[in-house]
């Protein structure tokens, strides 16, 4: 499997039998099912939010509003930055560690080999023990079928490298007109590029936008290729002509939190999550809201995960 990925006839067979069978469409498309339960997964703060923070100081309010993990851009403009991976990302892992928390995955612009310093940040992130990573976005400049097409060959070559890497890649559903934010031309490719090492990084906040109602169908036929989840919420609010998304805390918004939680159990969905926070922030004492107000998140997130009549 892996490089040589699937037939179409075995993954869209895979896929059809999703919402009878998900951990059986899940290991049909090589993806794990050994995971742990939905309330134990792992919860990443997405240290963007950070960036204004060396990264001790970062990891240690990371901590503090009892994030399990950190979810580090290595970007251009990011918490790391490209060119400088081998150098600073070990810094960071080191201090995320120190702080007493794992680092699941980082956030990249990473859409194919040929990306300046894409195999030097993958193999550096692979060497630290990092298992996931969000690719770049992907837009529709050449057309959308053009696009779809030449897409295919790039991903399973990045596909490729990830394999004999030992990290998995993930492009995010993100909302607008790119690549994903429709969610089926993401499957599309997926589809056609067959291979567990590169999935889709699902983003509720982003697939509601785009899907009010529709959001259900979108997760049931990407569910087999989530390889990360991404927790944020957002609202409707007026302008002078229709209505723009304002981003809210979680659990305050549109996202229909527990309707979501249900349907990742009952489409055997369970993958570590990394928590976005793009509502305003103030500027005076911005660490301290920062660690009550994303903690607050984070608990929002938490409760939501706890089993059926338990707690998470």
């Amino acid at each position: 499997m892996g490089g040589q990925g699937l037939t179409r006839r075995q993954l869209l067979g895979a896929v059809a039998g999703a919402t009878a069978s998900p951990a059986l469409a899940r290991a049909s498309l090589g993806q794990p099912t050994g995971q742990p339960p939905l309330e134990s997964q792992s919860i990443a703060i997405f240290s963007k939010h950070l960036q204004w923070l060396d990264y001790p100081a970062a990891a240690r309010a990371a901590a503090a509003a009892g994030f399990d993990a950190l979810d580090i851009p290595v970007r251009p403009g990011g918490h790391v930055l490209p060119e400088r991976v081998t150098e600073d990302l070990p810094r960071a892992v080191d201090a995320a560690r120190e702080a007493g928390l794992d680092v699941t995955m980082i956030t990249t612009a990473i859409t194919g080999v040929d990306d300046p310093h894409a195999e030097t940040v993958l193999s550096t992130a692979a060497g630290l023990g990092i298992g996931h990573y969000r690719m770049g976005y992907i837009g529709f400049e050449a057309g959308v079928r053009a696009t779809l097409d030449t897409t295919v060959p790039r991903w399973r070559q990045l596909a490729a490298l990830n394999e004999s890497l030992g990290i998995h890649g993930g492009y995010q559903n993100h909302s607008g007109t790119n690549l994903g934010s429709a969610v089926w031309d993401l499957f599309l490719v997926l589809e056609e590029v067959a291979s567990p090492w590169i999935g889709c990084q699902y983003d509720i906040r982003h697939a509601v936008v785009e899907g009010a109602f529709s959001w259900v169908r979108g997760l049931a036929v990407i569910a087999p290729f989530i390889d990360t989840l991404v927790a944020k919420d957002f609202a409707w609010g007026p302008r002078e002509e229709g209505l723009r998304v304002l981003d809210v805390p979680f659990g305050e918004g549109m996202v229909p939190v527990a309707d979501y939680v249900k349907e990742l159990r009952r489409l055997g969905v369970s993958t570590p999550f990394s928590m976005h926070f793009e509502y305003p922030h103030p500027e005076a004492g911005r660490r301290e809201w920062a660690v009550d107000r994303y903690g607050r998140d984070r608990a929002a997130l938490r409760a939501a995960l706890a089993p059926p009549g338990g707690t998470a």
